[in-house]
């Protein structure tokens, strides 16, 4: 049931196309969608019965707000804009980058030949993306052999060692004509388009003179360069009979689940393929759509001169935004391979449903059960923080952070307090009152739930810093353990009352993974920073022994042990006099009776 005020903002819809931008109760950004007709798309959420994500979407909007466009190309491009800025949390987020290294042949008098995984707009002509990496790069290696261009960094007055090894064109020390260089760049794009049968019978020739030699260690060399040139060049049989490049997307929907596939035709051949799975938000032809746009927005995309989308599909708006034919094969090979991705689609997503629903349960569905247990509004991002130290000595605090049930290693923060003294309450204040100061001068989202594994004085520390010095309002709960330092239960609410979860519940099994891993975090850091000033502290004691020469012996020796094995020459040969040299030995001897 929708509030009053969303209501109210339902009925001034326009019938326009647009953006629709859904934001929780804290006002995040939750989600991003377009439409040709506002009007229709956003009541759909509040008036019709949703189901599996899409529910949990409606279940947290608080508000919403529209921007209209002028034409259905406008509202696309505005929403990946809207989407790289917010980052929701319902949109689909794709890497950065295809991650696959790229040979290339730059743009340049003398050119060489790269493996290289940045794509730019300079000219250079690039080949791939290849799968296997080191494959790839043995190609490279077995290119530079056969037909060399200029492996030096240029002209420099003599032949370098590569043209002495016939695997440079001489640039070194005289000018190549740009014919020789264009014939052999003639010669690369065939190998690399698929035409090796020449060099694999001039490597296979190779082979067998070695073997016959005797020389086993020089033919199973060959013999593994002839397997790195199918791996990369030959691994697909040919599928199609012209070299244009060409990208092919299909999808299967079911249960309110989209399973994306995207096969990458090169040289004629299938050369990678990408699989993604995400929910459905609006109807499926409209976010795969959403999908194709965002994923050429990725670094290191090499526009193709083709791309082959199913019927249903927009085809023309596809092709002004994204500025390349779109196409929808009706017959032919160009259609077979359209309907293979498709039950390729269709295959990876019913393998995938029942891990679904099993990682369901074990991670959004356990945040659930904990924020329901506490009767919070429903989140998604939980941080937790513990402190350590020795005797009130070397304290420092760590914080991790889960998303979804899921630890979130790359967010993971450590903190070395500048507290003089052990002081629970003093040591939560000063690692509350840094992480939070920091997200609110960086406008970063903050976490929907804050777990501290302490009880009641960590607790009101906590709720102190956010309330009374930074105007924050996220909920707070402890945890605590029982007489076996076990996860037992959470403290929240005013009255600090414990909140009892079910042990036998993945919520309760959520809460004792998050207690175990910021308590192991903390503990290792501690261990580093104590090591580390133990370190410094028995070296900082000896007379004539500074920061720099302390960072010397470190740097050369590695531990005390190895200090401690050191002749004085050794020591000397780092820069140390010889009395500080004597000093280190004779304050470094154990103690004799």
């Amino acid at each position: 049931m929708a509030s009053e005020h969303i209501e109210h903002k339902l009925a001034l819809l326009p019938d326009q196309p647009g953006c629709y931008i859904m934001k929780n109760i804290r006002g995040d950004v939750i989600y991003v969608g377009k439409s040709k007709n506002l009007k229709n798309r956003v009541r759909s959420y509040f008036k019709t019965t949703q189901v599996g994500k899409r529910a949990q979407l409606v279940e947290e909007i608080a508000d919403f707000e529209t921007i209209i466009t002028s034409t259905d190309k406008e509202s696309f491009l505005l929403e990946i804009t809207l989407i790289q800025k917010y980052q929701p949390y319902y949109n689909t987020k794709l890497k950065q980058g295809s991650g696959y290294p790229y040979i290339k042949i730059t743009n340049e008098r003398d050119p060489v030949m790269q493996l290289v995984s940045t794509i730019k707009k300079d000219g250079g002509y690039y080949f791939g993306p290849y799968p296997n990496v080191y494959a790839a790069e043995e190609t490279l290696h077995f290119l530079e052999k056969v037909y060399p261009l200029r492996r030096c960094p240029g002209h420099q007055g003599r032949p370098c060692l590569y043209y002495h090894m016939d695997q440079c064109l001489g640039a070194c020390f005289k000018d190549v004509p740009k014919a020789a260089y264009d014939a052999q760049i003639r010669r690369i794009k065939s190998f690399l388009n698929g035409n090796v049968g020449e060099a694999k019978k001039t490597l296979t020739t190779q082979m067998k003179l070695a073997a016959n030699d005797l020389q086993f260690e020089r033919a199973g060399e060959i013999r593994d360069q002839i397997k790195y040139i199918e791996m990369t060049v030959e691994k697909q049989k040919i599928i199609s009979h012209d070299h244009a490049e060409r990208d092919i997307f299909n999808f299967y929907m079911d249960k309110g689940w989209l399973s994306v596939q995207v096969f990458f035709i090169r040289q004629a051949r299938l050369m990678k393929r990408e699989k993604k799975m995400l929910p459905v938000m609006n109807t499926a032809e409209e976010d795969f759509s959403t999908f194709i746009v965002q994923f050429y927005q990725r670094k290191n995309i090499v526009m193709p001169k083709e791309i082959l989308v199913p019927a249903g599909l927009d085809a023309t708006a596809l092709s002004e935004v994204l500025e390349t034919p779109v196409r929808t094969p009706k017959r032919g090979a160009k259609r077979d391979l359209l309907e293979m991705a498709g039950k390729n689609a269709k295959l990876v997503l019913e393998e995938k449903f029942r891990l679904l629903e099993m990682d369901e349960g074990k991670t959004t569905g356990a945040m659930r059960e904990v924020t329901d247990a506490l009767g919070i509004a429903p989140g998604h991002k939980i941080e937790a923080f513990d402190h350590s130290h020795i005797q009130g000595a070397d304290l420092v605090s760590a914080m991790v952070v889960f998303v979804d049930g899921k630890p979130n290693k790359k967010l993971y923060r450590k903190y070395k307090l500048h507290q003089e003294h052990a002081d629970e309450a003093a040591s939560t204040r000063e690692v509350i009152r840094r992480r939070y100061t920091r997200l609110l001068k960086e406008h970063a989202a903050m976490p929907d739930l804050i777990l501290m594994d302490g009880g009641e004085i960590q607790m009101n520390a906590v709720k102190d810093v956010l309330e009374n010095e930074l105007g924050l309002d996220i909920p707070v709960a402890g945890m605590v353990k029982n007489d076996h330092h076990k996860t037992a239960d959470l403290l929240f609410g005013d009255g600090d009352q414990h909140i009892h979860l079910d042990p036998k519940s993945q919520g309760f099994y959520l809460v004792q993974r998050i207690q175990d891993e910021v308590h192991r975090f903390a503990i290792s850091f501690h261990r580093q920073v104590h090591t580390k000033h133990s370190l410094s502290s028995r070296l900082d004691s000896i007379k004539g022994v500074g920061p720099k020469t302390r960072n010397k012996l470190l740097r050369q020796f590695g531990s005390m042990k190895g200090i401690e094995a050191a002749s004085l020459d050794e020591l000397k040969d780092i820069g140390i006099s010889e009395k500080v040299a004597q000093t280190i030995k004779y304050s470094l001897q154990p103690n004799e009776s």
